[in-house]
């Protein structure tokens, strides 16, 4: 028998990512789907694409059955998420795409969100949602937090390297292109075609991206010191994708070897040979992460590319990663379509 599913906040992006990719899933039904605004109306009036799948159409949260539910997916604002996770049933199977349980720390989730967070002991039960360093942990949790999809990137390219102490910790930067629509669907003046396409723009200079709290946190975490890098996130006149450049002291052979030995299992992280960089395009609407490495012409400078569909394998392709293993499905099912191209 199918798993029944919810998804809040259906109206988005990545919930209307998550019902494309359950479509294809043989042990998910969507038995309920949310929306604020938009209550009421079908996903085929929301998202045309949509229109050959049978749907629950659009209501509130509040007329969802819940005791029907066995996971629920909350692809909702942060400071709203917390709000409802805390109001359903405690027995219910949560994966949350927003940004309020990734940080352990409720003094660091105020530090970089402006207010205190209004669920501090489900943040303490929330596990880190990074499918691959995660395993056992999201397959016994209850609660799983999805990570940001700029931080899934950089950790992908950098995370290994920390763990091996093969890379110069004090001396890391991370270059990021994200595409648009990882601003969102609600209207943005900046967001519109005659103010985007046609160029691109760094964002959050300086250290005030939310997604550095989740560098923070993982990456000193496993070093077992602080460590802080350099980071700049870039939106590009694109749709989807997600390109992460880090500029590393180290070793490039080496630093392949460790990503080698790291990803060698891994399903959907796929490292280049030496010297390949990745493409956003070849990643497009899958959940696979292109990684490349190539030396630089300093000597001892190693350059590490990592490539991914922020819609997909950096939020709700990982989402559904993580309920396979909460559900004691396989990790694989539901996502292992090819990537678009052209």
């Amino acid at each position: 028998m199918a798993h029944k599913i919810a998804i809040l906040g259906a109206s988005g992006y990545t919930g209307a990512e998550l019902v494309r990719l359950i479509s294809q899933h043989p042990g998910l039904e969507i038995v309920a789907l949310s929306a604020d605004r938009k209550a009421g109306m079908e996903m085929a009036q929301v998202f045309p694409h949509l229109r050959h799948l049978a749907l629950p159409t659009l209501c509130k949260i509040n007329e969802i059955d819940f005791s029907q539910v066995d996971l629920c997916f909350c692809a909702l604002p942060h400071k709203t998420s917390q709000q409802v996770i805390s109001a359903l049933p405690d027995t219910l199977k949560i994966v949350d795409l927003s940004a309020d349980f990734r940080l352990r720390d409720p003094a660091d989730y105020e530090a970089w969100y402006g207010n205190p967070h209004a669920a501090p002991e489900l943040q303490k039960e929330a596990v880190y949602g990074l499918t691959e360093f995660y395993r056992a942990e999201i397959a016994a949790a209850r609660l799983v937090a999805g990570t940001g999809c700029n931080a899934a990137a950089g950790q992908f390219a950098l995370r290994p390297l920390i763990a091996a102490g093969v890379i110069d910790l004090d001396d890391i930067i991370l270059d990021l292109k994200c595409a648009v629509s990882g601003a969102g669907r609600s209207l943005k003046e900046g967001l519109l075609h005659a103010e985007l396409s046609e160029g691109y723009n760094a964002y959050a200079v300086g250290g005030s991206h939310r997604h550095l709290g989740e560098f923070d946190q993982e990456f000193s975490t496993i070093a077992g010191r602080p460590v802080q890098i350099q980071f700049t996130p870039h939106l590009m006149p694109a749709n989807r994708g997600i390109l992460a450049t880090a500029y590393v002291k180290g070793d490039a052979q080496e630093i392949y070897s460790t990503f080698a030995a790291a990803y060698a299992d891994e399903p959907f992280l796929d490292l280049l040979p030496f010297g390949e960089v990745p493409s956003t395009h070849h990643v497009r609407g899958s959940n696979f992460c292109h990684i490349g490495v190539s030396a630089d012409r300093i000597e001892g400078r190693t350059i590490i590319i990592a490539a991914l569909d922020n819609l997909t394998k950096g939020s709700s392709g990982q989402a559904l990663q993580n309920a396979n293993l909460m559900l004691g499905e396989d990790e694989t099912t539901g996502l292992m379509m090819a990537p678009l191209f052209p």
